[in-house]
């Protein structure tokens, strides 16, 4: 009698068991397991660690999360046989609800601790920002749905993706240590970034203590939405580092007072990814300032990109067209004119060598066209002038120097800071800078979350779903 072997079951598990051993590292499901109680034949620590491994292999709806485990591998990828009928939706909604209900901040920061005590995060630098997350649904206001308690308000509004056809709730995160977020919450769709600022800003320092961070040992990392009168007297003096919106004048002039002095120190390149031919290293210069702003003293670092801001060079593009065109319509205009006094042409020059022009300059001269009598001129006499008219010849040529320093202010940025540049958490120029590009990781998670692979298309019945 032959042996009879039991049948091979394969599984393309691919990158997902490291994940797993990540999530166990941590302690994830029991993190999740101790603080969302729960009378279900599954723990909702499973139920979570199902979702992470399902959204960082493709991300299915709920209603498919238990077709997509029926071809994988649970003992392995869940630490224990699962069968997948417990990932039905109803059973992931409800778990959805009990992580509402126990607190997403609460669940968020536990497991955040969790990581923090293993691998050890840098969190002297705090990096904060805010993205509009599309969703489908109608998802009624508080006072209108069934559910009176709703974590946000989900209304139509300004939509940063190209959307304002569907409605959209605000997703704030701070993140630490190459982009790790420790806090998350969602804002009303309409939340201003100014105004949530202010919020987080009142809460972060008992926030951070509860991750062992003390009053004055982080810097707060933001973008240009962080400067407002209110938000700068709500950091008082906890040590920031942002960026100056161009819309303010002295932004303008600390910009025109550097490239005048012309007084750069050299930062270099700053990319970890090597250059290539298509996309060469972006070299950085630096000039150190000081502003006032609301009636305090701050630290200004002018920065100098060698890669421009594309709107600040099409706007420069677009000004360049305008002075010129200017210019040519005045000057053909002129042109045309005919004077029969030669001090009425001279007059004539003078007024068009003053049009206001930002960019060109204009070379005019005052061209003699005498008038002859009538009559075929003799062979051996001259032909007799009879009055002499005067017209103008204008020469457009650009103001290379002009175009050349205001080529050099639109590829510049300020920097706005209170960080010193003496004691313990001394930082030089370049310092600033490297801190601050540090929030495009920030900036990447929201890329993760929008990927329509991923995470972008929320379909979820409850906002209270939403927020878990």
């Amino acid at each position: 009698m032959g042996l009879v072997l039991p049948p091979i079951e394969a599984y393309q598990v691919q990158h997902l068991p490291i994940v797993k051993a990540y999530a166990d590292k941590i302690g994830l499901v029991e993190a999740i397991n101790q603080l969302v109680p729960t009378e279900m034949a599954i723990d909702p620590g499973t139920i979570v660690l199902g979702m992470i491994l399902d959204t960082l292999s493709g991300r299915s709806p709920l209603y498919r999360l238990e077709e997509f485990f029926t071809h994988q591998d649970t003992a392995l990828l869940l630490g224990k046989a699962v069968p997948p009928e417990a990932f039905q939706d109803d059973t992931v909604g409800r778990v959805l609800e009990r992580l509402y209900a126990t607190g997403t901040m609460k669940v968020l920061t536990a497991c955040a601790v969790r990581a923090d005590r293993v691998f050890g995060f840098d969190k002297r630098y705090v990096h904060f920002d805010t993205t509009s997350i599309t969703v489908y649904g109608d998802y009624l206001p508080p006072e209108e749905a069934e559910e009176q308690e709703a974590p946000c308000r989900i209304p139509y509004g300004y939509s940063k993706d190209k959307r304002p056809d569907l409605k959209q709730f605000v997703l704030s995160t701070l993140c630490v240590d190459r982009a790790v977020p420790l806090w998350s919450k969602p804002e009303d769709g309409n939340a201003s970034d100014k105004t949530v600022h202010n919020t987080v800003l009142s809460n972060i320092a008992t926030f951070l203590a509860t991750h062992g961070v003390a009053p004055g040992a982080y810097i707060y990392v933001a973008d240009a939405a962080l400067v407002t009168e209110d938000n700068l007297a709500a950091l008082g003096d906890t040590l920031f580092i942002t960026r100056l919106p161009a819309t303010y004048n002295e932004c303008g002039r600390l910009i025109t007072e550097a490239v005048a002095h012309n007084a750069w120190a050299e930062v270099g390149v700053l990319a970890h990814t090597k250059p290539t031919k298509h996309r060469p290293g972006t070299s950085y210069k630096a000039s150190e300032g000081e502003v006032t702003l609301y009636g305090r003293p701050y630290r200004a670092v002018v920065v100098h990109s060698s890669a421009q801001d594309k709107r600040q060079q099409q706007r420069l593009e677009r000004d360049l067209q305008t002075s010129q065109s200017t210019l040519q319509t005045a000057a053909r205009t002129a042109e045309q004119q005919e004077y029969c006094c030669r001090a009425d042409a001279e007059a004539a020059a003078a007024t068009l060598r003053a049009v206001p022009t930002a960019y060109h300059l204009v070379d005019v001269t005052v061209e003699e066209r005498p008038i002859y009598g009538r009559g075929r001129p003799r062979s051996h006499k001259p032909r007799t002038i009879k009055t002499m008219h005067y017209r103008l010849k204008a020469t457009i040529k650009p103001d290379a120097e002009r175009i050349r320093r205001r080529e050099d202010e639109a590829g510049c940025f300020v920097l706005l800071t209170n960080v010193p540049t003496a004691g313990d958490l001394a930082h030089s120029a370049r310092d600033i800078l490297t801190v601050y590009k540090e929030q495009h990781g920030t900036e990447q998670n929201y890329g993760f979350l929008k990927d329509p692979v991923m995470m972008h298309s929320l379909f979820l019945k409850k906002p209270a779903r939403i927020e878990a």
